[in-house]
């Protein structure tokens, strides 16, 4: 397989930032179900699958949110076109069936609640990621926040307590004039070992 273009390496990663405002243009519907169709192709173990995704688009579901974010989130989410609930499923393994080729995974996981939890936060987590990596390649830009209280998102959205959140992610097209600086990143000596 060959790699990708330098153009789709910089959209992605190299030039992409973290959006703190966002011009006034919205993000369809259809583009949201794109994001979606792109990133739950990504690997999980097992192919188990653990994140659900709310898409909030109008300011009343945003309202919602609100009482949760920290302070200094309030108006990005706010302004921004959309902002997803990215949210993993405790109970995930109820759908193994459908989606592992092997029988009894459903099974190992609901006698097994530790692996469940750690299967589901890892790779709903990871998922999380795709969902971004997936945003940024259809052309839109993200401001994933963990600024906010999980256990209010919860209550609010999620009160039956399958679904856990665990990030929030703001979609939508970047102000330019709003960006921070880039803040550094460590050095691969710092962060990276061969053996």
């Amino acid at each position: 397989m060959p790699a990708i273009s330098q153009e789709a390496l910089d959209q992605i990663f190299l030039t992409a930032r973290t959006q703190n405002g966002w011009l006034d243009k919205p993000v369809s519907d259809d583009l949201l179900r794109q994001i979606y169709e792109i990133a739950k192709m990504g690997p999980t173990s097992m192919n188990c699958q653990p994140m659900r995704v709310v898409f909030l688009r109008t300011p009343e579901a945003k309202a919602r949110l609100i009482p949760a974010l920290s302070p200094g989130n309030v108006d990005k989410v706010k302004a921004a076109p959309v902002t997803a609930i990215i949210a993993t499923d405790t109970r995930f393994y109820e759908y193994m069936p459908q989606v592992w080729h092997r029988e009894g995974a459903k099974e190992m996981f609901e006698g097994n609640p530790a692996l469940a939890s750690a299967t589901a936060t890892r790779n709903g987590t990871l998922q999380g990621a795709y969902f971004i990596i997936a945003a940024r390649a259809l052309g839109l830009d993200c401001g994933p926040m963990s600024g906010f209280d999980a256990a209010k998102v919860n209550a609010e959205f999620f009160p039956d307590g399958r679904l856990t959140a665990n990030f929030i992610c703001s979609l939508g097209y970047g102000d330019p004039a709003k960006l921070f600086d880039r803040q550094p990143r460590l050095t691969f000596e710092q962060a990276a070992t061969l053996l």
